[in-house]
């Protein structure tokens, strides 16, 4: 039996589940009656995940009414953040970082994005920017005439070529 969803705000069973499609991406959210009730999903017009994401971190209190926040740059405004979830530039992070940071936190793992990259395309990306690194060097010792230097790095670039060949054959 599937263990019941937990509300993304209380913690409680979450009997609402939310699915919202913005610019091609899935953003979902699960409530329980209660928080489904006090942020007002009644009306499908007045809310956006957003809304619902956004909340005031734990040791700090929010005295200030909605859109007093605006960003320096672009002139986006906190109502404006909150309506649509997303940013208006670069400098918007700054300006609504505390209401971006717990969003994050009920988003995913963390605040960074580590991104979808696979394990074996790092890996040989590594690969590629070390042997690229060592093929600068040999170029250089050999300009530099530093023979003994530049067959260290000849020898590297074989060994490291070798191991990659080896890997793509597993």
């Amino acid at each position: 039996m599937a263990k019941p969803l937990k509300c993304d705000l209380c913690d409680s069973q979450a009997t609402v589940h939310l699915t919202q499609i913005v610019n091609n991406q899935i953003h979902k959210i699960d409530l329980c009656e209660s928080c489904a009730e006090a942020k007002g999903i009644t009306d499908p017009n007045g809310y956006s995940l957003a809304d619902l994401l956004v909340k005031p971190p734990a040791n700090e209190e929010v005295s200030e009414p909605a859109g007093s926040l605006v960003c320096s740059k672009c002139g986006y405004t906190q109502r404006e953040f909150k309506k649509t979830g997303r940013v208006g530039c670069p400098s918007c992070y700054e300006a609504f970082s505390g209401l971006i940071r717990p969003a994050l936190e009920t988003m995913h793992k963390g605040e960074n994005h580590r991104g979808k990259v696979p394990l074996k395309a790092m890996e040989r990306r590594s690969y590629e920017d070390r042997l690229n690194e060592l093929e600068l060097d040999l170029k250089t010792a050999i300009e530099e005439e530093q023979y003994e230097d530049a067959a260290k790095f000849r020898d590297e670039i074989i060994e490291l070529k070798k191991s990659l060949a080896a890997q793509e054959i597993e």
